[in-house]
């Protein structure tokens, strides 16, 4: 049977060959294995996605490998969804998250891994999807009343709507009832404190302990 770390690597390796099916047999093995879903997701799939990431970046992969690649991440996760649901249904709900890729943005592996991470830590999650008008997450807002609402950018053009969440929410008078987080690879902490964010989640695991966090004070 294959270590712990050959599963990881393997994991990793599926998702840079873009390899769905690859994916999908490395999570039957690592749940077989007994290997925690979140490592998985974390040392093996999320590391394989942040070095496609990197290639895309420096121009040596293009969108479609990266579109490749999260299709391959999301068949390993459809694997291990039922159990990560079956662990979730033994710890009590600590909230509700609506996230999503803030408009005019068509990337959303960044937004993904925090919506499947934050399922796992005990949250119902509500994903938008990408490319989300800003509209949209303030009526979710209002309808699903939820503890917070969150915003992922990937681009600077893009980001700069994220300020507008913050003013929609307080014309509709509820910003004072939600914790709003912002996250992205162009995003910072100054951006998150200059637009008046209250979390700033620089990757999947920050954002899971802040929203955490932010729910206890």
């Amino acid at each position: 049977m294959a270590s712990k770390e050959e599963i990881l690597a393997k994991a990793k390796e599926a998702i840079t060959e873009f390899d769905e099916e690859m994916a999908a047999e490395v999570a039957e093995e690592a749940l077989a294995a007994g290997i925690d879903p979140v490592e998985l997701i974390e040392e093996g799939y999320t590391a394989g996605m942040q070095e496609v990431g990197e290639k895309f970046e420096q121009g040596s992969l293009f969108l479609p490998h990266v579109i490749a690649a999260a299709e391959a991440m999301k068949a390993g996760i459809d694997v291990i969804t039922p159990e990560m649901e079956k662990r979730k249904s033994e710890t009590k709900n600590l909230g509700t998250v609506v996230i999503g890729t803030i408009e005019g943005d068509i990337h959303s592996i960044g937004k993904d891994i925090v919506a499947s991470m934050l399922n796992i830590a005990g949250f119902k999650v509500v994903d938008l999807g990408r490319d989300v008008p800003i509209k949209t997450f303030v009526e979710k807002a209002k309808e699903l009343k939820p503890q917070v609402v969150a915003s992922s950018a990937l681009m600077t053009t893009t980001m700069v709507n994220q300020i507008q969440i913050e003013e929609q929410l307080k014309e509709a008078g509820i910003r004072d009832q939600v914790k709003t987080m912002v996250g992205g690879a162009p995003v910072t902490q100054d951006w998150a404190d200059k637009i008046g964010a209250d979390i700033y989640g620089e990757s999947a695991n920050d954002a899971v302990a802040k929203v955490k966090a932010a729910l206890k004070s």
